[in-house]
Parts: structure tokens; sequence; C-alpha cells
């Protein structure tokens, strides 16, 4: 019986047993005892290939050959070699990596340097034929020459802005400590990073060098191209090795216990926690993409990238023609709308603009260009109508100006209210505006002075905002007159009326975050996220405190940027100004927020790794360890525990380095 409990729960995996199996296990195994049948073919296959052989042999020296193989003790597939599989040092001809049977091979199209040690990383391109278990972080280092170089370099690679694992970065290091190395000449060692962002780079000597992460685009392990993402650790890296002591635990999986603790001597390289913080410098190259005319009011530009200016625009034959319209603009200037202001101008069919814009040349640089552009007004193809309807249309009609009051029925204690205009404002009479608020059941007029009308919005000159303290639980009535505003067109509003009501300070919530180890004098701002890690709401901090009132109940992610220059956004960083990105950190758990309650909550964001912060419901990576743990927990009916493991001073070809756990209480991966 002991036997057969052996062969059910393997010893080499730590497995959490569901309450119903455990109560169901010894009927089970009565009947497996009791009964005999037909063999169902055995457990399904979860173990990776394991590798038994290769030539040249693992870390060996003095190799002449231009092609490595590798033997599996079972039937291999290659997948996805040529982004997955990085060869150091970097040549200018990619080797090509292929399979066939249980042998992997790599074949290098020209001889190998001299006195080299070269590293082949397949990350987990590697599987087996049938069940497509994968083999992680397999490598293959050996050396051209008498010596093998064995020093290494670890770290974890994370976008900047949101801290996302970023999976099969090219990630490399440069003995060239000149910054315009990056720019102008290949990395000489690369590797590329696992699922959770992790990599090692190894076979190097001892030496000063610097460390970088590219998005490599056009496969010239050089930063050439300015929309590629880049990182670049700002410290030169010595690397070093020391010997270290490591703790092997063996559980027993019937009582959940340790078998076996096993002290080992290893060495440990470093240093193996650099954390790299990827961004893009937004480039695009500037362009206009189209323009149109909508209808004849309205003309429409559209431009490839942001641009910190407005086109000069000039009417063609009205060249002294000034203030002609009125610009509607997106946040960076890259969509534009024009409202045409003088009747001959929007009665024209045709137009032709000289527009005067910023483009992208040949050599990357923005340049002023002169331009001229035909506008055409489009033909509208006009419904047939009745003879009713053609009597109708002889009769006087008032074209009204279009007004909207951007509120429901229920409003928040914190927002203004918002109006937009069909076109942008010839007039606008503030006074002929009005707010009531109810009192029992009757509306009566706000206190003079206290309800404000603000300019139009910089961006959309068809919008105003209503400021006023409205107070929590109370109703509220706004009224426009007639004629209480005025288009450049000379249309006018009707009245309007629109009832609303604010909530209730029960409704809703408060937080308050007391933060640490924001570094002193440094501005701060904290964001609540959706699921979606998209900012709801943002707040600065202010003496270690960030405060949220007024917030609606429902669940949240947390987020806090270091902001250096104060502008309340997330800034990328600069490689020529030696520049980080701004630092980002994620309070570890989902809140859940009910209303009526404050909650106070402390958060020291140097507490927990910074590559472990962002909560798991938030990550878009998908970790193969955990693909692999969810499949056999289906097959299984157990719960497996994550085991974290990723040792880079492991031999692939050592049969047992499975059975072995590491003890890992900081939580770091590498």
């Amino acid at each position: 019986m002991i036997e057969l409990l052996k062969k059910i729960f393997p010893a080499r995996r730590r497995l959490r047993l569901r309450p119903a199996p455990l109560l169901a296990a010894p009927l089970l195994l009565a009947a497996a005892c009791a009964s005999i049948g037909n063999p169902s073919g055995g457990p399904r296959d979860e173990e990776p290939p394991r590798p038994v052989r290769s030539n040249p042999a693992p870390y060996s020296v003095n190799f002449s050959g231009k092609r490595v193989t590798i033997d599996f003790d079972e039937l291999v597939n290659v997948k996805d070699a040529f982004s997955k599989v990085t060869v150091s040092p970097t040549s200018k001809e990619t080797p090509r990596v292929s399979s066939s049977g249980r042998r992997v091979t790599v074949q290098f199209a020209d001889s190998l340097l001299p006195n080299t040690t070269y590293s082949i990383d397949f990350g987990n391109s590697i599987e087996d034929n049938n069940e497509g278990n994968k083999i992680d972080n397999f490598n293959l280092t050996f050396s051209t020459g008498p010596e093998v170089d064995s020093l290494r370099i670890s770290g974890v690679v994370l976008n900047a802005a949101d801290l996302e694992p970023r999976q099969e970065m090219l990630v490399g290091i440069h003995s060239n400590l000149s910054d315009s190395a990056f720019r102008k000449l290949p990395l000489e060692r690369i590797t590329k990073t696992d699922d959770r962002g992790r990599f090692s780079i190894r076979g190097l000597k001892p030496g000063k060098y610097r460390v970088y992460a590219l998005g490599d685009l056009n496969n010239d392990f050089r930063w050439d191209n300015p929309e590629e993402d880049l990182a670049f650790y700002d410290v030169v890296v010595s690397p070093s090795a020391k010997q270290a002591t490591t703790v092997d635990s063996i559980y027993n999986e019937l009582t959940h216990q340790i078998d076996t603790v096993v002290e080992r001597q290893y060495t440990s390289f470093l240093p193996n926690d650099i954390l790299l913080s990827v961004y893009n410098t937004n480039y695009k190259p500037q362009y206009l993409v189209d323009y149109a005319r909508p209808d004849s009011a309205r003309l429409t530009m559209r431009f490839n990238a942001r641009s910190a200016s407005l086109p000069a625009m000039t009417v063609v034959g009205a060249e002294r023609m000034k203030d002609w319209y009125v610009a509607e603009r997106s946040r960076y200037n890259d969509t534009i709308t024009y409202w045409l202001k003088p009747k001959s101008l929007v009665v024209s069919d045709t137009l032709r603009i000289a527009a005067r814009y910023q483009r992208t040349d040949t050599a990357q640089r923005l340049q002023w260009i002169s331009d001229t552009l035909r506008f055409i007004t489009p033909k509208v193809k006009l419904p047939k109508k009745s003879k009713k309807e053609l009597e109708a249309d002889t009769l006087p009609k008032i074209n009204f100006l279009d007004m909207k009051v951007l509120a429901g029925s229920v409003h928040e204690v914190y927002a203004p209210l918002t109006i937009e205009f069909g076109t942008p404002l010839d007039t606008l009479f503030s006074d002929r505006l009005r707010l009531f608020e109810k009192k029992d059941t009757v509306y009566v007029p706000v206190a003079p002075g206290k309800m404000t009308v603000s300019p139009p919005d910089s961006l959309n000159p068809r919008r105003y905002r209503i400021e006023y303290p409205w107070e929590y639980g109370k109703g509220y009535k706004f009224s426009a007159d007639t004629i209480a505003a005025v288009g450049i067109y000379s249309t006018f509003t009707r009245p309007q009326e629109v009832e609303f009501k604010i909530k209730k300070e029960e409704e809703y919530a408060r937080l308050r975050f007391m933060v640490s180890g924001v570094p002193a004098g440094m501005s701060a701002f904290v964001q609540l996220l959706n699921s979606g890690d998209s900012p709801q709401r943002s707040e600065p901090v202010a003496d270690g405190v960030a405060m949220f009132t007024d917030l609606a109940p429902g669940d949240y992610y947390v987020r806090l940027v270091e902001d250096r220059n104060g502008n309340g956004e997330f800034d990328p960083g600069d490689f020529d100004a030696g520049v980080q990105p701004e630092a980002v950190f994620y309070f570890p758990k989902k809140l859940k927020i009910k209303k009526g309650w404050t909650y106070n909550q402390d958060w020291n964001i140097d507490v927990i790794p910074v590559d472990l912060q962002k909560p798991a419901e938030l990550r878009k990576a998908k970790y193969e360890d955990e693909k692999r743990r969810r499949n056999r927990n289906a097959n299984t009916g157990v719960d497996e525990e994550e085991d974290g493991y990723f040792d880079p001073t492991a031999n692939p070809f050592d049969p047992n380095q499975k059975k072995r756990r590491r003890n890992n209480p900081t939580g770091y991966s590498y």
C-alpha cells in the first residue's frame, strides 16, 4: 500500500489537497486495492524534456566546430527560435536553430571567434513533441579557447509606467562605457527576458559594463530607431562571484511536512538585482495624415504625432483676413477642427488654405514646411419630399443653437456642471443662466455670486463649466433663458431646464493613504485604478498623505508616481540627458471600498520589491508556470503551490535538479 501511495503522490511537488478528494481518498484506495481493470494509460506527461548530452558539452573549452547539437530524452520541437533564442557574442549572420527527432541543432554561418566564450540562451523555445511541455531558461555555454568566462549579471525588466513584466525583451551589455555605444555599436553579449521579465547575461569577463534593454525592431542590436523601447542602468556594473549557502527542501506529499533539508554550497553571481525600467520616447515621425471638410462650417486636420504648436493657416486669395476661424483641438494638437467664422467662407464650395506646419524629414528632424490644401464642401443628397413637406418648407423656420447640459439626474458633489454648445459662441449672457436650489418642494434662486461660469475650455471652445459648492443630498435646477447664448453663425439658444440631485454624503467613502518611502522634497501623486489598470482618481501626496474624499464605492487598485517635475503626470526617461523614467509603485492589494466608510491605510512603498508589487489581477503578462499549475490542478484535483524557482546557477543537464526546492524568503525571483 505504501508503494502505491508513493506512485500516486510522487514526492517532488508540493501539493495542497482539496477537502473533497481528501475525504474520498480511503474509498479510492480501497477500490484500487480490491478491483482489477484495464490500464488507463497513466497520468498525463507534465515534465519538460531533459537534455542528456551535447556537443560541445556544457562549459567545455577549445571548441572548434561551427555546429552545436543537443540531444534530449524525448522528441522535441523548437518554437519561435528567431524571437526567443539568442547567441552571445552577437554576429551579423544569425545562427540557424532547428530540431529533428530528439536533437536540437544550432548551425553557425561563419567560424566562431577564437578564445571566446559563447552562450546560447534558448529561453522556453524547446518543448516536447507530444504535450508541449517547455524547458525553461535553458542555456548552453562553452568556449573556443582554453578558459570559460563564467561571470553573470541578472535582474528584471519592467515597464516603467505600469511595472508590467517585459517578456522576450533584448538585454545586453557594452564594455565600451561611452553613451554613444548604445546607439552606434551592437550589444556585445545579449539575452532575452523570460515570461516574468527576468534575465541573466552569461559568459562575462571581469571588467566594467553598462547594461541596456532594447525593443529591437530592426534586429541590429543597437538603439538607432527612436521608436524602439529602451532602458538603461545608470550605474556601471562590475560582475563578481562568491560562494554562498542555500537550503534545498524535499517535501513529503502525504504529511505536507519537510522530509529532508539539505544545505549546499553554490556560486552566487553578482549583481543579481538589476532593475531596468523600460520606456518609449513617444517619438513618431510628424506628417499630415489627412485633412477634410466634413461640412461647410468646419475644416479638419489630423497629424501623425503630437505637436507643441498649431499650424499657421492663411486663406489663399484673402491673405489679409484675420480672425477667420475658431480652433478646437486635442490635448497634443494632433487633431484640429477649424470652425469658419465669416459667412463668405462658409458658403464657398472650395477653399484653398496655405498651411505652414512641421514635418519630419529623412534625417528624422522636424522642419517647417508650407503646403496649399484644397478643402471642398461635400455634396449632400437631399431626400425626396412629399407635396405636404414642400408646402411646410415655405413656412419660416428658426434654427436654434444646440445646448447640452452634460449631467444626469444624479450628480457628483465634487464635479462642476458642464454645458456644451453646438458651435463656438459669439456671445454668452451669463446673467441668463440661472441656478436654483430645492427647499422643501420649491426651487429658490441660489445666492448671488455663488454660481460662476468659467471661460471656455482651452481645448474645446464650445464647452463651459458651471461652478457651485454643491451640498450633499440637495436638489438643484439649472435653467437657461431665451437667447442665453449666441453662436458664431447668429443662431441662439432656446429656453431649457434641467433638474438634478447631488449624492448624499453617506453614499461616498473617504480614503486616506499615509505614504512613506518617498524621498524628501519629492513631489508625488497617488492614482486609484480600475480593473483595467486605468486611472479613475488622482490626488497629490502632501505631507505624506494622499486624501480621497467623496469616493464612489467599488474595487480599486492603487499606483504612486514620484513626480519629479511636479506636472501631475508620468514622464518617461531621457537617455541623452541620463534621466531615468519617473519611479512608479503599486499597492500590492485590491481595495474594496464601501459607502459610508472612512479608510486609513499605511503604505511604505519600499517594503515589497518593485517587481512583486503589481497585483496579479492587473498583470497582462501570462506566466508559463502558472499555466502549467492550472493545468495540473485541473487534471489532478489538487492545488499545487507555486515554487517561484529560478536558479541561474543551475545545471540543466543535472537529472536531480527538478527535485530540489530553494527557499526564497525575500520573494525575489533571481
